[in-house]
């Protein structure tokens, strides 16, 4: 049997393309024009921290330069287009998929309940039915203003009292819903009073199998090749024997087939893939040339070691990495110009002078810094400014390093 092959930079070109980074960015960023890209994505992983904006906001704005973070507030928290939730991290995700989630909240009800006593205790077991007491007679509330009475860490993230992990619970399980975010923390409410019935009803719940079904093409169809762990991983909901299984069924019918795809170290690779791959892949445009800086948390590099494998790009946020060990600034932001990651770079937002200060960029390997270089970066970091709510760019002495 011929296994259908794609060399590197067609299999870039795919990638790049299923996650909206191969077209020229462009269009509104919100309404509708929103809805519709964080459908074509999947999902948007949400994060807090803001040295330049939050991940979010960077993720969707590398895809269209007019969003604006209150654009995605409005979707999520006022028109309620999408809900938050888990994948493999908290995230917004299309309303239109929450039947589908009913599967989640089973699996996070059963497995979470016991995992959480050897993390948090048990105490936390004894404050459901307080904490949707409160919820029902005070309507959304954060996790400040439940179990009141209740030692406060010391200051540690994870370190949640009763109640706060009461609500977790509650939410991971379903019978809370995320409503929106104040200052980023998570303000909950009563499931029933948030999502419409035709979504959250019992006759509204697919069967596991279905589900399962339904995600497993839906990430198929996000990714565009994929191992069955990749499938699995996507949504961290369908186990890897699932994903499995599933991939058998579909290679036996014929709704996938093998596909090598050349990798950046000239080693091939195979995958699964949709029978129209070559196809689509002949008929894509080259991705964009325009520099774009990325999210370290975009989906299109949230898989480090595909990353790695499809661009050549080795990248690990050096959070825990003490000086003067760390190589890069603990959160770097990758620069992307047409199929390649050309550099990352360490900036910040001084808003209280009105400044995104660039400290270091290093180019990779084998990529040259040139003045036509350097006026892409300069326009995108206007652009970007612009999102961080700042009206300069500065760079430092000694920014542009040499290639680690």
């Amino acid at each position: 049997m011929t296994v259908a092959s794609l060399d590197n930079r067609a299999a870039r070109r795919v990638f790049l393309h299923r996650h909206a980074l191969g077209e020229t960015p462009g269009g509104p960023g919100k309404g509708d024009d929103l809805a519709a890209l964080i459908e074509r994505l999947g999902f948007v992983q949400l994060d807090s921290i803001n040295t330049v904006a939050r991940a979010h906001d960077l993720i969707l704005f590398a895809r269209r330069p007019a969003y604006r973070s209150k654009n995605l507030k409005r979707l999520y928290e006022k028109d309620r287009a999408l809900f938050e939730h888990w994948t493999h991290d908290a995230s917004v995700i299309p309303m239109t998929f929450y039947p589908h989630w009913h599967l989640r909240f089973e699996r996070d009800a059963a497995q979470l309940k016991d995992r959480w006593v050897s993390w948090q205790g048990d105490a936390f077991h004894d404050q459901f039915d307080p904490v949707l007491r409160h919820v029902r007679d005070h309507g959304p509330v954060s996790s400040s203003e439940v179990g009141t009475d209740e030692k406060r860490s010391n200051g540690g993230w994870w370190e949640w009292h009763p109640s706060k992990t009461a609500l977790e619970y509650l939410w991971r399980s379903g019978a809370l819903t995320v409503v929106g975010r104040e200052g980023f923390q998570k303000r909950y409410d009563l499931t029933e009073r948030v999502i419409e019935e035709h979504l959250r009803a019992d006759h509204a719940r697919p069967e596991p199998e279905e589900t399962v079904d339904w995600l497993c093409n839906a990430a198929m169809d996000r990714l565009g090749f994929a191992t069955s762990g990749e499938i699995a991983a996507f949504w961290a909901t369908v186990t890897p024997q699932e994903a499995k299984e599933w991939c058998a069924v579909q290679l036996e019918t014929g709704a996938l087939i093998p596909l090598t795809i050349g990798c950046e170290d000239g080693k091939p690779r195979t995958l699964l893939a949709r029978p129209d791959i070559l196809e689509e892949a002949e008929a894509l445009a080259p991705p964009t040339a325009r520099m774009r800086v990325l999210s370290p948390f975009d989906p299109a590099l949230r898989d480090r070691s595909r990353a790695e494998r499809l661009f050549g790009f080795h990248y690990r946020i050096e959070i825990f990495v003490p000086e003067p060990k760390r190589r890069y600034g603990y959160y770097v932001f990758p620069l992307l110009e047409g199929d390649r990651i050309v550099g990352r770079i360490d900036m910040k937002a001084h808003r209280d002078e009105d400044v995104l200060r660039v400290t270091a960029l290093w180019p990779e390997r084998g990529v040259r810094w040139s003045a036509a270089r350097t006026a892409r970066l300069e326009a995108e970091l206007t652009r970007v400014a612009r999102l961080a709510g700042v009206g300069n760019v500065t760079f430092e002495d000694g920014w542009l390093r040499e290639p680690l």
